[in-house]
Protein backbone atom coordinates (compact mmCIF):
# COMPACT_ATOMS: atom_id res chain seq x y z
CA UNK A 1 0.00 0.00 0.00
CA UNK A 2 2.84 1.83 0.84
CA UNK A 3 4.57 1.49 -2.29
CA UNK A 4 1.67 2.28 -4.86
CA UNK A 5 0.68 5.47 -2.69
CA UNK A 6 3.81 6.78 -3.78
CA UNK A 7 2.89 5.73 -7.29
CA UNK A 8 -0.67 7.58 -7.46
CA UNK A 9 1.08 10.87 -5.32
CA UNK A 10 3.74 10.77 -8.48
CA UNK A 11 0.52 10.22 -10.92
CA UNK A 12 -1.30 13.23 -8.91
CA UNK A 13 1.39 15.68 -9.66
CA UNK A 14 1.79 14.87 -13.19
CA UNK A 15 -2.32 15.15 -13.64
CA UNK A 16 -1.79 18.63 -11.77
CA UNK A 17 0.95 19.43 -14.06
CA UNK A 18 -1.25 19.20 -17.03
CA UNK A 19 -3.93 20.94 -15.65
CA UNK A 20 -2.05 23.86 -14.48
CA UNK A 21 -0.02 24.66 -18.23
CA UNK A 22 -4.09 24.62 -20.12
CA UNK A 23 -5.54 26.69 -17.26
CA UNK A 24 -2.71 29.49 -17.58
CA UNK A 25 -3.34 28.62 -21.54
CA UNK A 26 -7.24 29.53 -21.28
CA UNK A 27 -7.03 31.76 -18.22
CA UNK A 28 -9.19 34.42 -20.33
CA UNK A 29 -11.00 32.19 -22.61
CA UNK A 30 -15.01 33.09 -21.91
CA UNK A 31 -17.49 30.34 -22.51
CA UNK A 32 -20.70 30.18 -20.46
CA UNK A 33 -21.13 28.80 -17.14
CA UNK A 34 -24.41 26.61 -16.27
CA UNK A 35 -26.01 25.31 -13.07
CA UNK A 36 -28.69 22.99 -13.54
CA UNK A 37 -27.42 22.45 -17.10
CA UNK A 38 -28.63 25.89 -18.29
CA UNK A 39 -27.13 28.77 -19.16
CA UNK A 40 -26.08 30.78 -15.90
CA UNK A 41 -23.54 33.49 -16.09
CA UNK A 42 -19.87 33.74 -17.95
CA UNK A 43 -16.80 32.17 -16.57
CA UNK A 44 -13.54 31.12 -18.24
CA UNK A 45 -11.90 27.74 -19.15
CA UNK A 46 -9.30 28.77 -17.21
CA UNK A 47 -11.49 29.11 -14.36
CA UNK A 48 -12.96 25.85 -14.96
CA UNK A 49 -9.63 23.96 -15.20
CA UNK A 50 -8.45 25.97 -11.87
CA UNK A 51 -10.72 24.71 -10.10
CA UNK A 52 -9.74 21.49 -11.30
CA UNK A 53 -6.56 21.51 -10.30
CA UNK A 54 -6.92 22.75 -6.48
CA UNK A 55 -9.62 19.77 -6.53
CA UNK A 56 -7.08 17.07 -7.43
CA UNK A 57 -4.56 19.09 -5.01
CA UNK A 58 -7.18 18.22 -2.03
CA UNK A 59 -6.69 14.51 -3.44
CA UNK A 60 -2.93 14.85 -3.37
CA UNK A 61 -3.13 15.80 0.87
CA UNK A 62 -5.51 13.30 1.65
CA UNK A 63 -4.10 10.73 -0.16
CA UNK A 64 -0.72 11.68 1.52
CA UNK A 65 -2.51 11.69 5.31
CA UNK A 66 -4.17 8.22 4.01
CA UNK A 67 -0.47 6.67 3.57
CA UNK A 68 0.63 8.13 7.06
CA UNK A 69 -2.30 6.19 8.41
CA UNK A 70 -1.52 2.80 6.61
CA UNK A 71 2.67 3.02 7.69
CA UNK A 72 2.09 0.80 10.79
CA UNK A 73 2.78 -2.81 11.92
CA UNK A 74 2.51 -5.48 14.36
CA UNK A 75 3.98 -8.20 16.11
CA UNK A 76 2.13 -8.51 19.40
CA UNK A 77 0.92 -12.17 19.17
CA UNK A 78 -2.52 -13.75 18.79
CA UNK A 79 -4.81 -11.75 20.59
CA UNK A 80 -2.39 -8.81 20.92
CA UNK A 81 -0.61 -8.52 24.39
CA UNK A 82 2.90 -9.63 23.86
CA UNK A 83 2.80 -12.88 25.45
CA UNK A 84 5.56 -14.20 23.64
CA UNK A 85 7.91 -11.54 21.78
CA UNK A 86 9.28 -8.05 23.67
CA UNK A 87 7.44 -5.38 22.30
CA UNK A 88 10.93 -4.28 21.75
CA UNK A 89 11.40 -6.88 19.18
CA UNK A 90 8.01 -5.06 17.38
CA UNK A 91 9.50 -1.50 17.33
CA UNK A 92 12.67 -2.61 15.77
CA UNK A 93 11.23 -4.75 13.29
CA UNK A 94 8.82 -2.20 12.21
CA UNK A 95 11.04 0.35 12.24
CA UNK A 96 13.29 -1.81 9.68
CA UNK A 97 10.52 -1.97 7.52
CA UNK A 98 9.84 1.90 7.10
CA UNK A 99 6.70 1.42 9.66
CA UNK A 100 5.31 2.56 13.18
CA UNK A 101 4.74 -0.04 15.23
CA UNK A 102 0.86 0.14 16.22
CA UNK A 103 0.30 1.48 19.64
CA UNK A 104 -2.19 -1.06 20.26
CA UNK A 105 -3.59 -4.08 18.27
CA UNK A 106 -5.39 -7.57 17.82
CA UNK A 107 -3.49 -10.73 16.11
CA UNK A 108 -4.19 -7.88 13.25
CA UNK A 109 -3.99 -4.23 12.79
CA UNK A 110 -7.27 -2.48 13.04
CA UNK A 111 -8.96 -2.54 9.33
CA UNK A 112 -10.83 1.08 9.97
CA UNK A 113 -6.83 1.92 8.59
CA UNK A 114 -7.75 0.05 5.08
CA UNK A 115 -11.07 1.36 4.66
CA UNK A 116 -9.15 4.92 5.06
CA UNK A 117 -6.82 4.51 2.34
CA UNK A 118 -9.53 2.89 0.17
CA UNK A 119 -12.39 5.46 0.88
CA UNK A 120 -9.28 8.09 -0.29
CA UNK A 121 -8.51 6.39 -3.40
CA UNK A 122 -12.68 6.11 -3.88
CA UNK A 123 -12.68 9.96 -3.58
CA UNK A 124 -10.31 10.42 -5.72
CA UNK A 125 -11.85 8.23 -8.47
CA UNK A 126 -15.20 9.79 -7.60
CA UNK A 127 -13.24 13.04 -8.47
CA UNK A 128 -12.17 11.96 -11.68
CA UNK A 129 -15.39 11.11 -12.83
CA UNK A 130 -16.93 14.60 -11.89
CA UNK A 131 -14.43 15.94 -14.13
CA UNK A 132 -15.06 12.87 -16.80
CA UNK A 133 -18.25 13.83 -16.62
CA UNK A 134 -17.92 17.22 -17.29
CA UNK A 135 -16.24 16.99 -20.22
CA UNK A 136 -18.61 14.19 -21.86
CA UNK A 137 -20.94 17.28 -21.32
CA UNK A 138 -18.70 19.73 -23.25
CA UNK A 139 -18.10 17.27 -25.61
CA UNK A 140 -21.81 16.96 -26.71
CA UNK A 141 -22.57 17.57 -30.18
CA UNK A 142 -24.64 20.37 -29.16
CA UNK A 143 -22.24 21.93 -27.28
CA UNK A 144 -18.97 20.93 -28.48
CA UNK A 145 -16.99 23.55 -26.44
CA UNK A 146 -14.14 20.70 -25.92
CA UNK A 147 -13.14 17.23 -27.51
CA UNK A 148 -11.02 13.85 -26.71
CA UNK A 149 -8.43 13.91 -28.84
CA UNK A 150 -9.41 11.28 -32.18
CA UNK A 151 -6.64 9.77 -33.62
CA UNK A 152 -6.21 9.61 -37.74
CA UNK A 153 -8.44 6.07 -38.24
CA UNK A 154 -9.88 5.82 -34.96
CA UNK A 155 -13.23 4.55 -34.84
CA UNK A 156 -16.01 6.09 -33.44
CA UNK A 157 -19.07 3.81 -33.56
CA UNK A 158 -18.57 0.55 -35.19
CA UNK A 159 -22.49 1.63 -37.23
CA UNK A 160 -21.83 5.00 -37.80
CA UNK A 161 -18.97 6.44 -39.24
CA UNK A 162 -19.10 9.94 -38.13
CA UNK A 163 -19.04 9.33 -34.62
CA UNK A 164 -16.53 10.83 -32.37
CA UNK A 165 -17.40 9.58 -29.02
CA UNK A 166 -16.35 10.48 -25.56
CA UNK A 167 -14.87 7.08 -24.73
CA UNK A 168 -12.37 7.94 -22.36
CA UNK A 169 -14.78 10.01 -20.37
CA UNK A 170 -17.15 7.55 -20.34
CA UNK A 171 -14.63 4.44 -19.10
CA UNK A 172 -13.13 6.71 -16.49
CA UNK A 173 -16.77 7.07 -15.02
CA UNK A 174 -17.25 3.29 -15.27
CA UNK A 175 -14.52 2.64 -13.53
CA UNK A 176 -14.93 5.02 -10.86
CA UNK A 177 -17.72 2.91 -10.15
CA UNK A 178 -15.65 -0.43 -9.51
CA UNK A 179 -13.62 1.76 -6.94
CA UNK A 180 -16.19 3.15 -4.84
CA UNK A 181 -17.87 -0.32 -4.44
CA UNK A 182 -14.20 -1.41 -3.37
CA UNK A 183 -14.39 1.10 -0.48
CA UNK A 184 -17.76 0.01 0.53
CA UNK A 185 -16.08 -3.56 0.49
CA UNK A 186 -13.19 -1.86 2.86
CA UNK A 187 -15.58 -0.49 4.81
CA UNK A 188 -17.39 -3.80 5.72
CA UNK A 189 -14.35 -4.98 6.55
CA UNK A 190 -14.01 -3.20 9.53
CA UNK A 191 -16.18 -5.03 11.63
CA UNK A 192 -14.67 -8.55 12.71
CA UNK A 193 -15.13 -10.84 15.47
CA UNK A 194 -13.69 -9.52 18.85
CA UNK A 195 -9.22 -10.23 18.20
CA UNK A 196 -9.77 -11.20 14.60
CA UNK A 197 -11.36 -13.54 11.95
CA UNK A 198 -10.65 -13.76 8.23
CA UNK A 199 -13.65 -12.58 6.69
CA UNK A 200 -11.71 -9.79 5.73
CA UNK A 201 -8.75 -11.10 4.16
CA UNK A 202 -10.15 -12.61 0.53
CA UNK A 203 -11.73 -9.18 -0.06
CA UNK A 204 -8.70 -7.59 0.61
CA UNK A 205 -6.99 -9.85 -2.06
CA UNK A 206 -8.91 -8.29 -4.15
CA UNK A 207 -10.15 -4.36 -3.52
CA UNK A 208 -6.43 -3.45 -2.68
CA UNK A 209 -4.73 -4.37 -5.87
CA UNK A 210 -7.51 -3.74 -7.98
CA UNK A 211 -8.06 -0.72 -6.75
CA UNK A 212 -4.27 0.91 -6.31
CA UNK A 213 -3.93 -0.76 -10.18
CA UNK A 214 -7.29 0.83 -11.12
CA UNK A 215 -6.86 4.33 -9.73
CA UNK A 216 -3.08 4.30 -11.37
CA UNK A 217 -4.81 3.66 -14.93
CA UNK A 218 -7.54 6.28 -14.11
CA UNK A 219 -4.88 8.91 -13.18
CA UNK A 220 -2.95 8.43 -16.28
CA UNK A 221 -5.67 8.42 -18.99
CA UNK A 222 -6.92 11.69 -17.41
CA UNK A 223 -3.39 13.20 -17.47
CA UNK A 224 -3.55 12.43 -21.37
CA UNK A 225 -6.92 13.57 -21.63
CA UNK A 226 -6.28 16.90 -20.52
CA UNK A 227 -3.08 17.33 -22.10
CA UNK A 228 -4.19 16.09 -25.96
CA UNK A 229 -7.90 17.85 -25.32
CA UNK A 230 -8.92 19.92 -28.59
CA UNK A 231 -10.39 23.29 -27.21
CA UNK A 232 -13.12 25.30 -29.30
CA UNK A 233 -13.32 29.24 -28.19
CA UNK A 234 -15.01 29.94 -31.25
CA UNK A 235 -17.89 27.45 -30.02
CA UNK A 236 -16.97 28.45 -26.48
CA UNK A 237 -17.92 32.34 -27.33
CA UNK A 238 -21.24 31.20 -29.59
CA UNK A 239 -22.53 29.37 -26.68
CA UNK A 240 -21.87 32.00 -24.67
CA UNK A 241 -23.87 34.80 -27.49
CA UNK A 242 -27.03 31.99 -27.48
CA UNK A 243 -28.47 34.40 -24.86
CA UNK A 244 -27.74 37.76 -26.38
CA UNK A 245 -26.69 38.67 -22.94
CA UNK A 246 -29.25 37.54 -20.52
CA UNK A 247 -26.29 36.55 -18.56
CA UNK A 248 -25.92 40.06 -17.49
CA UNK A 249 -29.43 39.80 -15.35
CA UNK A 250 -27.61 39.03 -12.03
CA UNK A 251 -25.48 42.16 -12.23
CA UNK A 252 -28.59 44.87 -13.49
CA UNK A 253 -30.09 43.19 -10.52
CA UNK A 254 -27.65 43.96 -8.15
CA UNK A 255 -27.41 47.57 -9.20
CA UNK A 256 -30.86 48.45 -9.24
CA UNK A 257 -30.83 46.98 -5.32
CA UNK A 258 -27.45 49.16 -5.02
CA UNK A 259 -29.29 52.19 -5.95
CA UNK A 260 -32.17 51.66 -3.17
CA UNK A 261 -35.03 49.90 -5.37
CA UNK A 262 -36.96 46.93 -3.44
CA UNK A 263 -35.38 43.70 -4.51
CA UNK A 264 -38.70 42.54 -5.51
CA UNK A 265 -39.38 45.45 -8.08
CA UNK A 266 -35.96 45.28 -9.26
CA UNK A 267 -36.37 41.39 -10.35
CA UNK A 268 -39.46 42.08 -11.67
CA UNK A 269 -38.25 45.17 -13.66
CA UNK A 270 -35.01 42.92 -14.62
CA UNK A 271 -36.96 39.86 -15.67
CA UNK A 272 -39.84 41.53 -17.60
CA UNK A 273 -36.75 43.38 -19.81
CA UNK A 274 -35.19 39.04 -19.92
CA UNK A 275 -38.71 37.55 -20.90
CA UNK A 276 -39.24 39.61 -23.62
CA UNK A 277 -35.67 39.82 -24.89
CA UNK A 278 -36.31 35.72 -25.18
CA UNK A 279 -39.70 36.31 -27.11
CA UNK A 280 -37.64 38.44 -28.91
CA UNK A 281 -36.62 38.89 -32.51
CA UNK A 282 -32.64 38.92 -31.61
CA UNK A 283 -31.90 41.76 -30.34
CA UNK A 284 -29.50 41.89 -27.79
CA UNK A 285 -30.69 42.03 -24.04
CA UNK A 286 -29.29 45.33 -23.33
CA UNK A 287 -31.12 47.01 -25.98
CA UNK A 288 -34.24 46.16 -24.23
CA UNK A 289 -32.69 47.59 -21.20
CA UNK A 290 -31.60 50.34 -22.39
CA UNK A 291 -35.40 51.36 -24.31
CA UNK A 292 -36.94 50.67 -20.25
CA UNK A 293 -37.50 54.17 -18.92
CA UNK A 294 -38.19 53.15 -15.64
CA UNK A 295 -35.11 51.30 -15.60
CA UNK A 296 -32.95 54.19 -17.21
CA UNK A 297 -33.95 56.53 -14.69
CA UNK A 298 -31.94 54.74 -12.18
CA UNK A 299 -28.98 53.87 -13.96
CA UNK A 300 -28.13 55.55 -17.22
CA UNK A 301 -27.30 54.23 -20.46
CA UNK A 302 -23.38 54.67 -20.15
CA UNK A 303 -23.69 53.20 -16.62
CA UNK A 304 -25.79 50.39 -18.05
CA UNK A 305 -23.44 49.58 -20.83
CA UNK A 306 -20.24 49.30 -18.27
CA UNK A 307 -22.36 46.63 -16.11
CA UNK A 308 -23.44 44.82 -19.23
CA UNK A 309 -19.84 44.01 -19.63
CA UNK A 310 -17.56 40.55 -19.62
CA UNK A 311 -14.55 42.18 -17.86
CA UNK A 312 -17.10 42.97 -15.13
CA UNK A 313 -17.44 39.30 -14.90
CA UNK A 314 -13.56 38.42 -15.23
CA UNK A 315 -11.87 41.46 -12.79
CA UNK A 316 -10.80 39.10 -10.01
CA UNK A 317 -9.58 36.23 -12.27
CA UNK A 318 -5.97 36.95 -11.99
CA UNK A 319 -6.46 36.56 -7.65
CA UNK A 320 -7.86 33.40 -8.01
CA UNK A 321 -5.23 32.04 -9.95
CA UNK A 322 -3.03 33.39 -7.75
CA UNK A 323 -4.83 31.69 -4.70
CA UNK A 324 -5.00 28.57 -6.85
CA UNK A 325 -0.98 28.91 -6.60
CA UNK A 326 -1.39 28.90 -10.62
Amino acid sequence: MREAADILLADLLALRKVVAKKARKYKRTAMIGRSHGIHAEPVTYGLKLALMYEEFGRALERLKEARQHILVGKISGAVGTHAHLDPRVEAYVCKRLGLRAANISTQILQRDRHAHFLTTLALIASSIDRWATEFRHLQRTEVLEVEEYFSPGQKGSSAMPHKRNPIIGERLSGLARVIRGNAVAAMENVALWHERDISHSSAERIILPDSTILLDYMLAKLTDLVDRQIVYPENMRKNLDITRGLYFSQSVLLALTDRGMERRLAYETVQRNAMACWRGEGRPFLSYLLEDAELTQIIPAAELKKICSLDRHFRHVDETFKKCGL
